[in-house]
């Protein structure tokens, strides 16, 4: 029998994405629902789609020659795509497969018109919506006609912008099959697309709905501008009605054609507001039935909705679950922690249990709920406050929803718990330089403890040890001292900023007097680097070997040419006291330089090629001349005003203050880190032990469950397979989101804005955390292992957290998307002397690598000259 090429709408569902794609699988789910209307049809199973396939052997050749094309060859993607669709419309539909298709058409009505629809089997999913990757054709009439579109849709898997699409995630085109759904055509007055919740904002509350006149295909194609209605609980809220001048309709013996719409009824809107809202109700039950938020075709005929598709909007950013139905706001911790990318579930779990306050996870990401502390006015002045002074975007855009009377509804004046606002204290601390040095033996002899006291402990006992070095974790982290210090250097900074402004129209004027401030360990480490390559430079055999380093392993490799072991050294000792660092380091599941050290070596040839020997001292020495040239200068031009001798006395207790502590802001993070480390190859010796009992197929698998399932893992020695590669693919899907500074529980998105008018007309703005002005190659680089950089040229990219800053020293200027005044890219870029704008919304997108940009690092905007 013939019969499984072909299988009726009702009869499929979720289950059978396999057999008759996503959208054939969705469809018949749909059919189901009570109370909604879908055309009526059947599919051409992915079972059809292989025998044709089958039939000429020719593609396996073609599809062996796309895969080894280079994605970016356009022109040879191409030519191999069309090739392959050519050969596939060439190829003659056997006879059992058509007589299939056309009994299925005599059970709907031979002389029908159908809509011929492409359903492939890696469309629809819930992590990548593919969504016009393959073709639809409208108003298909005859069985020799529907033949041809279903031939013309199997060969759409293979159009230029779908092959694109699979080699981008990584799809592999063999595993992907088509299959066709052909359903009645329905002949609407009006048809678009409906969002259950705000496409833009995000806002779950919020549906838009988009409508036009006649065929939907001339909304979905841009031919003509939409209605737009927003509705929430049950009313029409917002519409903006377009002027219809044409529309899609389907002519009587197939095909479509454009029509022009008569005076009268341009200005019309497609649809009233009952059926707006009735509209939305259908929407609201479809998306109850699949549990996520839906984008919905739709087509009106009579007054009788007909969906016509439906599909999980993949775009949005999920909201932290709290169990309850009250409001809650959300404020970013990977923007203040300069790590906006997904993490691992145990880079989340781990990084929850060791962190000062309660953060919730969404998206593969943390959020604090700072519902509470805006609630009430005592707390929410300091809280704006504070992150105000980090990042004005987040300030504004809490502001923005407390503008809205009733989504934070105000609390009396009790304690609220949490940190206090603005941390008064550090005032009580003595400018004493030792108090620094305390601290930071401290917290190393708290890292020499636990590493001792780790070695002997495996299995449960090993997670019960962890739970307690997690609590002296915390307590270093949170002594109240080692707060003080980075208060006390945090207020003196501001103190400067806003004093010297006041006193001598000086902007910005801490970051230069803040230039080599002593004790930092970031800005020593970029430094540090340049001393590696002091060591290897004088070594011709030594450069070369690095220059074609492929893999990890090469340091036991160096030795064996002339010059390579004190190379070998000089790495090694790098790597003993920054080997921990790496990109995205809250993230304990992200490979450290110890792990990869080949990250490292495309830094230490740059410092190799652009320097001269010595030039960590002397870098260290110029900055430090400047710092003191610059406080001779203020303080003199403060004595000569009315009161001068006061203010000169204050601003020199001042800067002696900030110099004094502000290189320890970048401690407490180093201390985490080297913690990170010591844990985490604890860890990885338990998953060695677990691959090796059969338990796990790979190390690696630990970093898909949260430290307690992998607690239960290792007690039980059982896993479940299935989690992990759910988890696998969430991740997946998380890495393609982008992070909102505040999100709130109705899943709103909110930007914030600048709201500046200081800034000529099509500039970038962001916020100003390093002074100067320098201009520019700019280089957009994502991955510091690409980084190509030569002197003079500007680096932009998402963050930078500290494992950048080896980075810093050759570059002249840094653009980021993500920072604020105190966040280590600024620190680092004010002790190296770097003008920075951080906070510039879309920067690498904005800003194309190898334009020439102008970097106002005083005044906090970015412009673009070529």
């Amino acid at each position: 029998m013939a019969e499984h090429y072909v299988r009726d709408l009702q009869e499929t569902d979720e289950t059978q994405v396999a057999v008759v794609g996503g959208k054939g699988a969705h469809l018949g789910r749909l059919s189901r629902i009570e109370g909604v209307r879908v055309p009526a049809g059947f599919c051409v199973t992915t079972e059809a789609f292989r025998r044709v396939m089958a039939q000429a052997p020719s593609i396996d050749d073609l599809l062996d020659r796309l895969s080894r094309v280079n994605p970016d060859d356009r022109e040879a993607v191409r030519t191999l795509s069309a090739q392959i669709r050519r050969t596939i419309e060439d190829i003659a539909i056997p006879d059992d497969l058509a007589a299939a298709i056309t009994r299925a058409l005599g059970r709907h009505g031979e002389q029908a018109a159908y809509a011929v629809r492409s359903s492939a089997t890696a469309e629809d999913l819930p992590t990548a919506s593919f969504a016009g990757q393959q073709d639809t054709y409208l108003n298909v009439v005859g069985q020799e006609a529907v033949l041809r579109h279903v031939s013309r849709c199997w060969a759409s898997l293979f159009t230029e912008r779908a092959v694109t699409y699979r080699r981008r995630g990584g799809i592999d085109h063999r595993t992907v099959h088509m299959a066709v759904v052909v359903q009645r055509m329905v002949f609407p007055q009006a048809s678009g697309v409906l969002f259950t919740a705000d496409p833009v904002t995000g806002n779950r509350k919020v549906a838009t709905v988009d409508a036009g006149l006649g065929l939907g295909e001339a909304l979905v194609s841009g031919l003509v501008n939409p209605d737009v209605f927003k509705v929430r609980d049950g009313d029409v809220v917002a519409k903006t009605i377009a002027a219809k001048q044409r529309a899609l309709h389907a002519l009587p013996a197939g095909g479509t054609h454009e029509v022009a719409i008569d005076a009268q009824r341009q200005e019309q809107p497609a649809l009233t507001d009952e059926q707006v809202v009735r509209l939305v109700r259908l929407g609201r039950r479809i998306e109850a039935h699949f549990g996520s938020p839906q984008d919905i075709e739709w087509c009106l005929d009579g007054d009788d909705f007909h969906i016509v598709q439906s599909r999980p909007i993949t775009t949005l950013f999920p909201v932290p679950e709290t169990g309850d139905q009250e409001n809650h706001v959300y404020v970013s911790v990977g923007h203040q922690q300069m790590m906006t990318d997904a993490m691992k579930p145990l880079g989340l779990s781990m990084w929850q249990l060791t962190a000062m306050v309660p953060m919730q996870e969404a998206g593969g990401r943390l959020f604090v709920d700072v519902t509470r502390r805006l609630a009430s006015p005592a707390s929410r002045a300091g809280l704006l406050d504070m992150v105000g002074r980090g990042d004005p975007l987040v300030r504004d855009a809490l502001e923005t929803v407390l503008d809205r009377d009733d989504f934070v509804p105000p609390l009396p004046d009790a304690s609220t718990g949490g940190p206090p606002s603005g941390g008064r204290t550090s005032a009580s601390i003595e400018t004493d330089p030792a108090i620094v040095t305390e601290l930071i033996e401290r917290s190393e002899a708290s890292v020499a403890a636990l590493e001792r006291d780790i070695r002997t402990k495996t299995g449960p006992a090993l997670f019960d040890f962890l739970l307690e070095a997690f609590e002296e974790h915390k307590r270093v982290l949170g002594d109240p001292l080692s707060m003080q210090v980075i208060m006390a250097g945090m207020e003196a900074t501001w103190w400067l900023n806003d004093k010297l402004q006041e006193w001598l129209g000086e902007k910005n004027a801490a970051d230069t007097l803040t230039l080599s401030a002593p004790d930092n360990i970031t800005s020593e480490m970029g430094l540090a680097l340049l001393d590696v390559a002091d060591v290897v430079r004088p070594h011709p055999e030594v450069v070369a070997f690095l220059e074609g380093v492929e893999d990890d392993g090469f340091l036991d490799e160096l030795v064996k040419l002339p010059g390579g072991t004190e190379a070998r050294d000089a790495i090694e000792t790098y790597l003993d006291r920054y080997g921990m660092r790496c990109v995205g380091e809250i993230d304990i599941t992200r490979p450290r330089w110890r792990e990869r050290p080949s990250t490292l070596v495309p830094v230490i040839l740059d410092n190799v090629r652009h320097f001269e020997p010595g030039a960590a001292g002397r870098r260290f020495e110029e900055g430090r001349r400047k710092a003191l040239r610059q406080e001779q200068d203020v303080l003199a031009r403060l004595r000569a005003l009315p009161d001068g001798e006061r203010k000169a006395d204050e601003t020199k207790r001042m800067i002696d203050r900030v110099r004094t502590f502000i290189g320890y802001r970048e401690y407490p993070k180093y201390g985490i880190v080297c913690r990170y480390f010591v844990y985490k190859q604890a860890l990885m010796e338990e998953a060695e032990r677990l691959v090796r009992a059969g338990v796990l197929a790979e190390q690696e698998d630990i970093f898909y469950l949260t430290f307690q399932e992998l607690h239960d893992v290792v007690r039980s020695n059982q896993v479940d397979d299935r989690l992990i590669r759910e988890r696998e693919d969430a991740f997946r899907s998380y890495q393609a989101l982008t992070p909102p500074r505040v999100l709130t529980s109705d899943g709103e998105a909110v930007t914030g804005a600048y709201r500046r008018d200081d800034v000529p007309a099509g500039a970038l703005v962001g916020l100003p955390v390093s002074a100067g002005t320098v201009e520019g190659r700019a280089r957009v680089i994502l991955d510091m292992a690409e980084a190509d950089l030569q002197a003079g040229d500007i680096l932009v990219t998402t963050y930078t957290d500290p494992s950048w800053s080896p980075l810093f020293v050759s570059v002249a200027g840094l653009v980021t998307e993500v920072g604020g005044l105190m966040t280590h890219g600024a620190v680092i870029a004010r002790e190296y002397g770097l003008p920075a704008v951080v906070g510039v919304e879309r920067a690498t997108r904005l800003i194309r690598d190898g334009q020439r940009i102008r970097v106002h690092g005083t005044d906090g905007y970015v412009e673009i000259l070529s």
